[in-house]
């Protein structure tokens, strides 16, 4: 246990595998939060073009396996120096998610465009769509472009993982100890689902803003106040559904593969 435990190996195999599995499903929610596709075209919108998976899904894959792994250790070692359960389960899990968020905000905001923003239409043919959103983003406006919205992100994204891995742990404190694998699976796929799908609501708000801010290039209070103006109330729920439905899957698959690698590697 405690060598599976001090190897990311299994944390990296979960969340690349959760992060490809889970890919189209993440399209989809990004095009439905941008407004540029009706909620009656779910399917539609999870069929290919995959324009930059791979800096999505190699994106995902080290932020996820970073967090879950580094929230585990730092966890463990906070505990092991008198610190409370709950500053041990929060306080490694907020620095290292607001910090791969950060790191990966170019390629988040590219990725997001590449869905479907008419401005970036002419990366679909370029051999390296990422890098040529990239481009365009440092030529037309700055290298401050790419981190446009990385508040928002950080605000949207870190309380998904607190929460989630917050959730993991008390239930792990509490719950009574599975008596084989199924058991435990099922256990760690219930709480993860709880906690994503709870974190996932509440910040859908969030993920709208920061698509339409991707788009037009405004800050976050402007884009809020036009689109309420635009749209009312209505705006906060956009894609909704395939944002808990995105969100709660990879985190949910995540932890269940993690858990089955661990105890095979263990």
């Amino acid at each position: 246990k405690h060598n599976g435990m001090a190897d990311p190996l299994p944390y990296l195999a979960a969340s690349a595998v959760s992060s490809v599995v889970t890919f189209p499903v993440w399209k989809a929610a990004t095009i439905g939060q941008s407004g540029l596709t009706s909620s009656g075209h779910f399917l539609e919108a999870v069929k290919p073009p995959y324009r930059g998976s791979f800096a999505v899904v190699s994106g995902r894959t080290w932020a996820q396996a970073l967090i879950f792994f580094g929230s585990d250790k730092g966890s463990t070692w906070l505990r092991r120096q008198g610190w409370s359960s709950a500053t041990s389960s929060v306080l490694p899990t907020l620095l290292i998610s607001a910090y791969v968020q950060v790191a990966n905000q170019p390629f988040v905001r590219s990725s997001v465009m590449l869905q479907g923003d008419p401005q970036v239409r002419f990366a679909h043919q370029s051999p390296s769509p990422i890098l040529a959103v990239l481009q365009y983003l440092w030529r037309t406006e700055g290298v401050k472009a790419l981190w446009l919205g990385t508040g928002v992100s950080i605000v949207r994204t870190v309380p998904k993982y607190v929460t989630a891995v917050t959730a993991k742990d008390k239930m792990e404190e509490f719950l009574a100890p599975a008596n084989d694998m199924q058991g435990a699976v099922l256990r760690s796929i219930k709480k993860s689902l709880a906690a994503s799908a709870v974190g996932s609501m509440v910040t859908n708000p969030l993920d709208v803003a920061q698509n339409e801010m991707y788009q037009t290039g405004e800050r976050f209070a402007s884009t809020v106040k036009r689109l309420q103006r635009e749209e009312g109330s209505r705006w906060m729920f956009r894609g909704c559904g395939k944002s808990v439905v995105a969100s709660a899957m990879p985190l949910a698959l995540t932890i269940f593969l993690t858990d089955t690698f661990l105890q095979r590697h263990g």
